[in-house]
């Protein structure tokens, strides 16, 4: 079986497909532990971010086992007798698993190409593996191999240099929409959070914007508070006494539940004004139909796809360098997994050497391995080996 990967991503899923499978962390860790223990892995990694979930997978294994980890993760999901959820879910083996990785890592594939955000993301979900006991020499390896990748992608090229992200995004879509946030009030939901605290960054570079915050952990919210800046913290339960005067709402939590309902937002505005809300949160933080109310313009992360586009338009030439970096790496962590795997035969290729050189001498020895070696390699093969041993 090898390497292999279970998708679920924004290239073919859906908002309301991807919430599904926005797994808590020690759901996650039971599912990496629930792979290994039925025995359709033996290692096992998830990445969980607002655009993704993906299951990477080792197994030493013949046989395919792609149907049952499926199944595994549907019922995880809830989601098996969803319509169709089969053309949600794409599936990657070996080569294929590894490229994909690798770009995830470097932010080719997210929706902001080149954006920051994922390489951490990636390093937090091996970590996690790492800490349930879930990963070991195949993934362990691997991870390494792609963040080391992603790294150097980082420092050679310029995908990077310019720095776009959700969180820059969700703040340039207020700004659009309201032409500026210049005396504007903004309510930050979640500003202690993982996209939560890039969103406050962004917004702290606004001049003039009046800027309000709040989070389930208000103790953290008021540690990373910015001595530059003034903003002011709110609890987390008076929040809708202060949306009436809000401009702008943004909310990026891992709350399974809304953080904002129609209803309740309905009951509190009294004034009549144009308003955006922005949900960065998988699943949804606000709830869908509040953008029925008078003046209210509402954003998701699928509602960033177009001006994605424009910028990884930008970025293709520095994607195919990107590309080639990748590449290369690639190929070092399959060479090293193929010799990795191949130990077994090395040591007993070593002990046989061994014997024919007390027999007949080492240089009868190497003579007889490079024989096997012509003996059990096509034309092709044998001629790469040989070009590759070229010695300068």
């Amino acid at each position: 079986m090898g390497i292999s990967l279970i998708s679920i991503s924004h290239q073919n899923a859906p908002l309301s497909i991807r919430e599904l499978f926005a797994f808590p962390e020690n759901v996650q860790a039971d599912l990496m532990k629930q792979m290994l223990e039925r025995n359709y892995a033996q290692e096992c990694i998830i990445i969980s971010t607002c655009n993704r979930t993906e299951v990477y997978a080792w197994s030493e294994y013949s046989g395919n086992h792609f149907t049952d980890m499926q199944e595994l993760l549907l019922e995880f999901a809830g989601a098996a007798d969803v319509e169709h959820i089969g053309d949600y879910v794409r599936f990657y083996s070996g080569t294929k698993a590894v490229r994909h990785l690798f770009h995830v890592a470097a932010g080719l594939d997210s929706m902001v190409m080149g954006e920051d955000q994922i390489l951490g993301q990636v390093k937090r979900a091996h970590e996690q593996a790492r800490r349930a006991g879930t990963c070991e020499v195949y993934l362990n390896t691997l991870f390494r191999y792609a963040v080391t990748a992603a790294k150097k992608v980082k420092t050679e090229t310029d995908l990077s240099r310019t720095t776009v992200s959700m969180a820059t995004m969700a703040v340039k879509a207020a700004e659009k929409t309201l032409s500026s946030l210049h005396g504007k009030k903004v309510m930050l939901i979640g500003a202690s959070g993982k996209i939560g605290s890039v969103v406050l960054k962004n917004l702290q570079c606004i001049e003039g914007a009046e800027v309000y915050i709040t989070s389930r952990n208000m103790r953290q919210a008021c540690a990373d508070r910015h001595h530059k800046v003034t903003y002011r913290v709110m609890e987390y339960e008076d929040r809708y006494g202060l949306m009436d005067e809000m401009d702008v709402i943004i909310s990026a939590t891992s709350s399974p539940h809304y953080t904002i309902t129609y209803d309740k937002l309905a009951k509190c505005l009294k004034t009549s004004k144009m308003r955006v809300l922005v949900d960065l949160a998988v699943p949804i933080d606000i709830e869908a139909k509040v953008e029925w109310l008078p003046g209210i313009r509402r954003y998701d992360v699928d509602d960033f796809q177009e001006l994605a586009k424009a910028n990884n338009e930008k970025k293709q030439h520095e994607a195919q360098a990107a590309d080639q970096i990748l590449e290369e790496i690639r190929l070092d962590f399959e060479r090293w997994m193929v010799f990795q795997q191949a130990l077994p035969e090395i040591g007993r290729m070593k002990a046989w050497m061994l014997q024919e050189a007390e027999k007949k001498g080492l240089e009868k020895a190497i003579d007889k391995m490079f024989y096997r070696i012509r003996d059990n390699s096509s034309p092709d093969a044998l001629k790469a080996f040989f070009e590759r041993m070229k010695m300068e």
